[in-house]
């Protein structure tokens, strides 16, 4: 099996490619951030790709979405990310991708076999799902209430968020001041783990989130 892995540690990288090698893996190329990754595939048309979600320039999710980038054209391509937390704005997308095949999310702290590692590695290139359990659990948990974590207040601002109400309007409402709302609303976007866009964007898409909620 030819393997591209994506890890922007060094230490990190080197150990994984003498890793697989144990267990007669190749690994034709190791790249350290995700436009390496994407020329690595599109050089080498690997039989998996195994990488990690944080990587630069950002350090958020952009393993996540240049595997997302690379699902959108190769469905069946195999990848594999691995992670130290569950990336909510793009784990349920990934996923879902190429009909839920040919496709992994391993939490990185949790992986405690070597053998049973190299096991997944094939089960996702033949076309299988390997999901840690523990991923399984946050992404359900967020799909039943992506609200549970936000505070009375914090509701009430995203409330007159979805109203229409500026951050001034928000602030005469709730008798607060406009530095306190922009505060909620900067907690209200993080809670929520949108993607990092625009401030106008990550508005509307808590909104979504906001109605949504009352929808079910």
């Amino acid at each position: 099996m030819r393997v591209v892995i994506a890890e922007d540690s060094v230490l990190l990288r080197e150990g994984l490619s003498a890793m697989l090698a144990r267990f007669d893996i190749e690994v034709v190329a190791a790249v350290g951030d995700a436009p390496s990754l994407l020329t690595a595939v599109g050089e080498h048309h690997p039989d998996l790709v195994i990488t990690d979600v944080r990587m630069p320039p950002d350090f958020s999710d952009e393993g996540l979405r240049a595997a997302l980038t690379l699902r959108a054209t190769q469905p069946d391509l195999p990848v594999i990310a691995l992670s130290q937390y569950v990336q909510h704005s793009y784990a349920g997308e990934l996923l879902a991708s190429g009909s839920g095949r040919f496709i992994g999310y391993l939490l990185k702290d949790r992986i405690g076999d070597v053998a049973e590692f190299a096991d997944q590695l094939h089960r996702v290139a033949d076309g299988g799902t390997v999901v840690d359990p523990e991923v399984v659990r946050q992404l359900m948990q967020r799909r039943r209430d992506p609200l549970a974590h936000l505070t009375p207040r914090e509701r009430e601002v995203l409330a007159l968020m979805a109203q229409g109400h500026s951050n001034a309007s928000t602030a005469r409402h709730l008798s607060l001041t406009e530095a306190g709302v922009a505060k909620h609303v900067g907690n209200v976007l993080a809670k929520l783990d949108l993607p990092v866009s625009d401030d106008t964007n990550r508005r509307v898409l808590a909104v979504l989130a906001y109605l949504r909620s009352q929808s079910d």
